[in-house]
């Protein structure tokens, strides 16, 4: 059995003080603190929330994160919210960006011509790699 604590002075004397929103709300003996047990939700790897805000910066749209890490977009969207995160104002471009295995991403990189005058940042999703390129120099 879980043993519950007050969270204001520590002591794990208490009773029951009824249900709020479906939880077993507590009344400590020692300082009177009403307090509600941890709700236990469904928590997503801190690799995915840094992988959606790196694309969020990179300029790729909520519903586009969504698709390439199978993360509901209002969660990205709180995330950003939460961290103030703030996107770079550029305007002058707009990223692409490809799902690549390693084999197709050395291909890639070894061919000069699709690499230049165009920026490129690689990162890593899961077993795969995720290109985000954008043109550097307007000709």
């Amino acid at each position: 059995m879980e043993q519950k604590i007050c969270p204001k002075c520590q002591s794990d004397q208490h009773n029951k003080a009824g249900v709020v929103q479906g939880r077993q709300r507590y009344r400590c003996k020692k300082c009177g603190y009403h307090f509600s047990v941890q709700k236990i939700g469904k928590k997503i790897d801190d690799y995915y929330v840094t992988k959606a805000i790196q694309l969020y910066v990179e300029g790729v749209s909520y519903r586009e994160i969504e698709r390439i890490l199978g993360i509901s977009h209002v969660s990205v969207m709180n995330w950003i919210k939460s961290y103030q995160i703030k996107r770079p104002t550029q305007t002058d471009y707009r990223p692409t960006y490809k799902i690549l295995n390693h084999i197709e991403l050395v291909r890639l990189v070894s061919n000069r011509e699709q690499l230049k005058g165009a920026g490129m940042m690689v990162t890593e999703v899961g077993d795969k790699f995720m290109v985000i390129q954008w043109e550097r120099f307007r000709e």
